[in-house]
């Protein structure tokens, strides 16, 4: 082992998954190395002391591979001046750090650490700016305390910038009383890296804090596929594979977790629920609020009926079939009406017709949708103002949650939403604790599509539980006959093989080929070329979306995104983080809620810029533009490919759809049902016959563990 000390130069890469990074390293002799190893985020001009030992790489030639480093305050004037114009100490940029060093010298790191005010002796430097100064000053004096702490007990110093985020002073405590709390508190911790952590720390393998956790993490994990709940046995079942542990030791734990109620056990006829608390009461919730609906009594409203649907059938200059004119009577007759329907059945249409109907009557009502894209597609269609649920319920950063509730409700007499089948328990238990006891609620969706991202199957439930009156439509509209997009989707529907021309203009073209590479190659070409020239859209556009069942493979998300990234924006001077590169023009996806900055999981945007030097990337998320500093980069990937779960609730003019039996897992009906209607003027569909048939065939989607239908069923029948 060797000791160097010197200063990061430049950092060429770093994964912030695992901090693994690459950079160039000045000595005090000024000689430049090569230097690798797993960091926190580093900025050029830091000061280390690296401990570890050199290495030929059979590519990269001599480096220096670090095992273990210590941060420090560098000491000469050339060296503070470049640590301070980092960007690291925040309020302090390249102008006023020379300044600082040409007013201090060599005293400079001193003076900031025992007597800052001397600051305010330099020219810029207000009171306002000295306090940000000192603020950023001790962040990073505690967090590199957090790396010297961690790296004592080996272990990964990647963690330490984000643990410190989130904690704060509290993060020693954490890390010495219960080390387990960072899977469940801190985004893109494992259990198996808190796990690893709390062992090297000397936890016992047996205890019950460390079953505890796992059990509380593999249900926050569950709950990521879509279960409210899942079984004690499977929970047992879990703990003993993950673990190691005997059954009575998980039964001890789990017991204490209920009695703590730190979950929630439902005894079922199929076996024990156990819940995580608030998605329990969000199942309860949602239930309660459909009964307080459905028990409130209904106003009337003292018009002809049948004169108010002919007078809006003049205004919209339309003729509604018998299904939508079922729907309208009923919009007025039920508290809560479920409309529901594949494409070109008219869902859209009747939506703008029950709002002419109630703005006829002289009532208010509130159009909503789960995503941006959603709600601007139904604004367009009714021609009326329409919000996303977040916004219609009024998300408030400084408070983590809606300032519309039960104290606050919604103001209106009716209340539209759209899309409905993306919506999770979540966002449902919200929205209905804001709904006001006399207000109507009227619920659109295609239940044959994929569930919501998050947990819940709150469509098919409500459907299924024959508890709400249900308008099923059926009707294919004359415009739509035309299409084979929407003749295609009903038949999937119907488990239909599929029909499309041989010759001649469709837009639905079927590409079969069986192996692999060329289905990739067929994906590119039309990606790149085809594709756009037959919609008239340059190939680098948002209404072009190329997706795909799986994340690995050559036709899988993550080769495909490369791929199309290297081809349809290469040559651009952009930001590595982990494996894949962030530049100008690219398409990304935010893919967790951010409700600070008002994007969700699977919202698409663009990057319009990017700076390299402070990590700095902003995002247009149609027309609105988003930042993101470095910690936070992690929340967005590239979006060339993305697939058919995160495609929910966009419609694309184009969409390019590679189908093989690799996929087998995920070839389900509601699957590529969801990835053939989400286009709008063309789906190109490559792949093999075979893969088209298991597809359609496989009615069996993966089953979500929720009890609302069941609650429902047995409280309404009271």
């Amino acid at each position: 082992m060797e000791e160097l000390e010197g200063t990061v130069d430049q950092v060429i890469y770093y994964n912030p998954e695992n901090g693994y990074s690459v950079c160039r390293f000045l000595l005090e002799d000024e000689t430049l190395i090569t230097v690798v190893g797993h960091f926190p985020p580093l900025s050029a001009g830091e000061v280390l002391r690296l401990t570890g030992s050199w290495e030929i790489n059979a590519r990269y030639g001599r480096q220096f591979r670090v095992i273990s480093f210590i941060p420090k305050l560098p000491s000469s004037v050339r060296g503070i001046q470049r640590f301070l114009s980092s960007g690291l100490v925040r309020g302090i940029g390249p102008v006023l750090a020379k300044r600082i060093v040409d007013y201090f010298g060599p005293q400079t790191m001193e003076v900031i650490s025992t007597c800052p005010e001397k600051l305010l002796a330099v020219e810029g430097v207000g009171p306002v700016k000295l306090q940000e100064i000192v603020r950023s000053w001790e962040e990073n004096k505690k967090i590199r305390d957090l790396i010297i702490f961690l790296q004592e007990h080996g272990i990964s110093t990647s963690l330490a910038t984000r643990i410190y985020r989130h904690y704060g002073d509290q993060a020693f405590n954490v890390l010495r009383s219960n080390p387990y709390r960072l899977c469940l508190d801190v985004w893109g911790i494992g259990f198996r890296t808190a796990d690893q952590m709390a062992l090297k720390l000397g936890c016992d393998p047996s205890s019950l804090d460390r079953i505890a956790a796992f059990i509380l993490y593999y249900l926050e994990k569950e709950s990521e596929q879509g279960h409210l709940f899942k079984y004690k046995q499977e929970i047992i079942e879990a703990a003993w594979k993950e673990l190691e542990v005997t059954e009575d030791k998980v039964e001890e734990s789990l017991t204490r977790l209920i009695e703590n109620r730190q979950v929630i056990s439902e005894l079922t006829s199929t076996g024990e629920a156990i819940y995580l608390p608030y998605l329990h009461r969000a199942e309860e919730t949602i239930v309660q609020g459909i009964l307080r609906l459905t028990k409130t009594p209904l106003l009337f409203p003292g018009i002809d009926i049948e004169e108010a649907i002919k007078k809006v059938e003049v205004q919209l200059n339309l003729e509604f079939t018998l299904e939508q004119k079922l729907a309208i009577e009923e919009s007025l007759k039920q508290k809560i009406l479920i409309i529901t329907g594949g494409p070109g059945t008219g869902k859209t249409t009747l939506i703008r017709a029950i709002v002419e109907l109630y703005e006829q009557w002289g009532k208010r009502v509130l159009l909503a949708a789960p995503t941006g894209r959603a709600a601007k597609r139904l604004a367009e269609a009714t021609e009326r103002e329409a919000k996303t649920i977040h916004r219609l319920l009024e998300y408030n950063p400084k408070e983590e949650g809606f300032r519309r509730n039960d104290r606050y409700p919604l103001s209106g007499e009716l209340l539209i939403i759209d899309e409905f089948s993306m919506v999770d328990a979540l966002l449902m238990e919200a929205l209905i604790r804001a709904i006001p006891s006399p207000m109507r609620l009227i619920l659109v969706g295609d239940s044959d599509q994929l569930p919501s991202i998050g947990p819940g199957n709150l469509l098919r439930d409500l459907i299924e539980s024959q508890r709400v009156k249900i308008i099923r439509l059926t009707e294919i509209f004359r415009q739509a006959k035309g299409s084979f997009i929407v003749l295609n989707a009903h038949r999937i529907q119907q488990g239909l093989s599929l029909i499309y021309p041989r010759r001649g203009e469709s837009d639905f073209i079927f590409l079969h080929q069986e192996e692999e590479k060329k289905v990739f190659e067929l994906v590119m070409e039309m990606a790149c070329e085809k594709v756009p020239k037959m919609l008239n859209l340059p190939p680098l556009n948002s209404q072009i979306q190329v997706i795909t069942p799986m994340y690995r493979g050559l036709c899988g998300v993550d080769n495909l995104n490369r791929e199309l990234q290297q081809r349809l924006n290469p040559n651009t001077a952009g930001l590595k983080i982990g494996q894949h590169e962030f530049r100008p023009g690219d398409k990304v996806m935010q893919i967790r809620n951010n409700y600070e900055k008002e994007v969700f999981n699977g919202d698409i945007g663009i990057v319009t810029a990017i700076n390299p030097e402070t990590w700095h990337v902003v995002v247009d998320y149609d027309g609105r533009p988003v930042s993101y500093e470095k910690h936070e980069l992690a929340e967005i990937t590239l979006a060339y490919a993305i697939s058919v779960h995160k495609s929910q609730g966009n419609e694309y003019q184009g969409v390019i759809l590679p189908l093989l039996v690799q996929h087998y897992i995920m070839l389900q009906r509601n699957l590529f049902y969801t990835a053939l209607t989400r286009a709008k003027k063309l789906c190109v569909v490559i792949g093999s016959l075979r893969a088209l048939h298991i597809a359609i065939k496989n009615d069996n989607p993966i089953k979500r563990n929720g009890r609302l239908k069941d609650k429902l069923q047995a409280k309404m029948n009271n």
